[in-house]
């Protein structure tokens, strides 16, 4: 498959996906049984992963929405800028809902924003993470799949705003 000028191909079917996204829902359900969380959601990123994961999710809760950008083509660049503030969160358990983590620098920025509210705890979510990549000392509670630091496309992730509503994942190929 070709993405303007990139190609890509399949790396993670979306029935795959959909297994897994369930399994995150059942596990996060028994962690907060009895709770409320409040699932704080990465955009534009994870808006797919955190629709499928909630509507899994039979405990109660709410949504809130935080609009994060960090990449420019297929590499972070280091810098990360916010477009939408997440809403009151004082006093609330707060699952932070992250299609990728790579490097953790937008981990590390949501979580140092975090820490200026009152909050009763708060994990993380991610659908896909890079160990290789990741370089920060936060952990990731709940985990979709470990893939290698590659780039990756679909299912709400994006090449220059384009790829997002593809239904599986897509790896960039190597020559």
């Amino acid at each position: 498959m070709t993405i303007q000028n990139l190609q890509f191909e399949l790396f993670i079917t979306q029935d795959d996906i959909n297994k897994r996204v369930e399994e995150l829902a059942k596990s996060i359900q028994k962690d907060y049984k009895g709770k409320t969380p409040t699932f704080l959601i990465i955009l534009n990123g994870a808006f797919m992963f955190a629709s499928d994961l909630i509507k899994h999710y039979q405990g109660e809760c709410r949504i809130c929405f935080m609009r994060l950008s960090s990449y420019r083509g297929t590499r972070s660049t280091g810098n990360i800028s916010t477009y939408l503030e997440a809403e009151q969160l004082d006093n609330q358990d707060i699952i932070i809902v992250e299609d990728i983590v790579d490097t953790g620098n937008s981990i590390e920025y949501i979580i140092q924003n975090l820490k200026t509210k009152n909050l009763k705890s708060y994990s993380i979510a991610s659908l896909f993470y890079k160990p290789d990549a990741y370089k920060k000392p936060y952990s990731i509670d709940y985990i979709g799949f470990k893939i290698p630091d590659k780039f990756i496309v679909g299912y709400g992730l994006d090449y220059n705003g384009l790829g997002r509503n593809l239904p599986d994942i897509y790896q960039l190929k190597t020559s």
